[in-house]
């Protein structure tokens, strides 16, 4: 591209750069049409960003979703001549986080971590947005959810725990991230597929529900591998079951849902996104920057050390993934009559 031409002339032939030029490149951005990556200096003439950049995290901090968010930020300072400031936000699912961005200005100094949830929770009705409100920026992590429950717990086995779960009917106290939540509908998913009910308990986050289960004021939790990982390896949690295709190689021992002939994968995701009204030009800054991180052996690195899994997707794909699971949430919904 005429990008990457520019770039290797030599200082006796390049050619100094006018007004125009500044303003075709403007253009070209707008329109998408810049498919290379592009040096920081492309994007100086836009003065973005001039101050720092809040990632709203719209969950509670000490969950995968903080994590990532923190990971994220300490990354990114390589390739950025300002710093990303983590602010957590939970509550309502994250409803309320998700909205503090949208209702925000939409001037790119506030981007959200957006959960999955923005796929769920407006097909039930719980959220006036939905994930075309926001310019997607890209996808950084997707995990399965998990079957977690206390080391001490009578159950060692899925099956197990799922007989006792059906003898209890509809008392087993099951935790998850909130009502509307990946994990809470992951859990609906599995009564749907075994006919055993359960006492679903929300919580504002991973992290409480978490700190729920060790106290022994749940029975179990349906969260990610991830926000459970440190206290199943240090023996205080013990995961039955993970809704996948496949093993993660972390939990190698912790056998899938099909495994156990019950065919359920499911799972949630974080990613970057701004509010839609977002300039083109300053989410092609982001864009950037969340590739160049994402590409930093550092950033897997740190998910690595988190039990995070990487699924990074650019902002045109992460935009089909986002509208295929609001699809699919919303049949799920449908065909089993959630109410909340």
């Amino acid at each position: 591209m005429t990008i990457e031409r520019e770039n290797q002339q030599t200082p006796a032939t390049r050619k100094p750069q006018t007004r125009n030029d500044f303003s075709r490149r403007r253009i070209v951005q707008g329109l998408g049409l810049a498919a290379l990556p592009l040096p920081w200096s492309a994007f100086a003439n836009n003065d973005y960003p001039s101050k720092p950049i809040e990632i709203i995290v719209p969950a509670s901090a000490g969950g995968g979703t903080d994590a990532l968010a923190r990971v994220f930020a300490e990354v990114a300072k390589k390739h950025l001549p300002q710093p990303f400031i983590v602010n957590n936000k939970p509550g309502a699912s994250g409803v309320i986080g998700m909205s503090d961005v949208l209702n925000g200005r939409s001037d790119g100094y506030k981007v959200c971590m957006v959960i999955a949830e923005v796929t769920t929770l407006p097909n039930l009705g719980l959220a006036k947005f939905d994930y075309t409100n926001f310019q997607p920026v890209a996808r950084l992590n997707a995990d399965p959810a998990a079957i977690t429950v206390r080391a001490d717990a009578p159950w060692n086995t899925l099956e197990e725990f799922l007989e006792a779960a059906k003898a209890k009917a509809g008392e087993m106290k099951i935790g998850n991230a909130g009502s509307g939540s990946v994990y809470h509908l992951s859990a609906i998913g599995l009564e749907d597929k075994t006919g055993i009910k359960f006492n679903h308990v929300p919580y504002s986050g991973a992290a409480p529900a978490v700190v729920a289960l060790l106290g022994g004021h749940i029975d179990a939790l349906d969260v990610s591998p991830a926000e459970v990982g440190p206290h199943v390896l240090g023996g205080k949690l013990k995961m039955l079951g993970i809704m996948a295709d496949q093993r993660i190689p972390a939990f190698g021992n912790v056998p899938t849902f099909k495994e156990r002939k019950i065919d359920l994968a499911l799972g949630t995701w974080r990613g970057l996104a701004v509010h839609k009204a977002t300039p083109p030009a300053v989410v092609e800054v982001l864009r950037q920057v969340a590739r160049k991180t994402a590409d930093d052996p550092a950033l897997r690195q740190g998910l690595d050390k988190l039990n995070l899994g990487f699924a990074y997707l650019d902002a045109p794909e992460f935009a089909q993934a986002m509208q295929r699971d609001h699809e699919y949430f919303g049949k799920l919904i449908r065909t089993t009559g959630i109410k909340i």
